[in-house]
């Protein structure tokens, strides 16, 4: 278990099994020297703890790298919760969850994230009051949606020297919150969607709304367009679909979007521009941490925008230094990070 934490860097690792109510849960904890960690809570089904610990860890040290290029002062961590199989009480778990992070004494804030809303966080605060995105506070998928079109701009901008979306051709997988809300702001700015989701009802929604054309989830990856925009699960640039693609630019919403490292430099090698996820989805986080410390909404909006000129710092280092630019996101916050904790120190 140690050598995991030492390959996420990540300091602290907080673990609670509630018989009681059937919490099992880890707190990842990957840095407070800026602020105290914020991450979302994770409630899915795992296959096994090594798993659900590994998530944790992995999420982790991504949320660092996503706060400290968003320029926001937290430091990163998450938690998960392993979904118990049968019946339970919902309720229940999220509240002892709940004092599981008040115990931490305001180390980790927590928020939503798979599996959880603002029901759950509503729950959670029950019992601390170290915890966004409740239900009295604005949904940060319209947030983390702002960002990505903010990115998708530079992005398009970067690679094909457009300034106007005006018939852009943008093929979105999975339109939930941050899909459907991205969905509303490409149309609005005249690009033609391409939309693809399991969810028939979401399909047909964005269908009605947008006039967007609907193809087969195994489509959307070969479909012709200027931007493939994935906003559901992640790993979705694999081996299997990385010869499907036909497109210039890839940005979107979702986690984890290359299954593996190299994978960034095989988007890099075909000429396709990549939008490391944790730059461009952090427009959620934005708010939830400058909410949470009593920001200004204009403060909030400006940051949110911000995440454009930290993409465009990176497409140009990629194509000085002929690297991928996940190998630039990487190094960029490990430089700042580090760096930091160093003077910190």
């Amino acid at each position: 278990m140690f050598d995991l934490l030492d390959h996420y860097r990540v300091n602290e690792l907080h673990v609670r099994d509630d018989a009681a109510t059937g919490l099992k849960s880890f707190i990842a904890i990957h840095n407070t020297r800026f602020g105290p960690a914020l991450g979302g809570c994770r409630f899915i089904s795992y296959t096994s703890p090594d798993d659900a610990l590994l998530d944790a860890l992995r999420l982790a040290r991504g949320m660092s790298y996503k706060a400290v290029l968003a320029g926001v002062p937290q430091g990163g961590g998450k938690s998960v919760i392993m979904k118990p199989k049968g019946q339970f009480d919902a309720e229940a778990i999220f509240r002892s969850f709940g004092r599981f992070v008040d115990d931490l004494g305001g180390r980790y804030i927590t928020a939503i994230d798979s599996g959880t809303t603002a029901k759950e966080m509503d729950w959670i605060s029950k019992e601390t009051r170290h915890v966004t995105s409740t239900s009295s506070e604005d949904n940060p998928s319209n947030y983390t949606a702002r960002g990505v079109f903010e990115g998708l701009k530079a992005a398009v901008r970067h690679k094909l020297g457009q300034d106007r979306l005006n018939g852009i051709r943008v093929a979105v997988q999975g339109i939930g919150n941050v899909g459907y809300q991205l969905c509303h702001l490409l149309h609005e700015a005249g690009a033609s969607l391409i939309v693809s989701d399991i969810n028939q009802e979401a399909i047909k929604r964005a269908h009605q709304d947008f006039g967007a054309t609907v193809v087969s989830v195994d489509e959307i990856y070969s479909v012709e367009c200027d931007v493939f925009a994935p906003c559901g699960l992640g790993s979705i640039i694999n081996d299997q679909t990385l010869s499907l693609l036909k497109c210039a630019v890839v940005a979107g919403s979702a986690n984890n979007q290359l299954k593996h490292h190299e994978h960034g430099q095989w988007l890099h090698d075909e000429g396709i521009l990549y939008s490391p996820d944790y730059v461009i989805n952090a427009g959620g986080l934005v708010y939830a941490s400058l909410h949470h410390l009593g920001k200004p909404q204009h403060l909030i909006e400006e940051k949110t925008k911000r995440i454009a000129h930290t993409l465009s710092e990176i497409f140009k280092q990629s194509e000085q230094k002929d690297l991928a630019t996940s190998v630039i996101a990487d190094q960029l916050a490990e430089q700042r990070l580090y760096q930091k904790l160093s003077e910190a120190a």
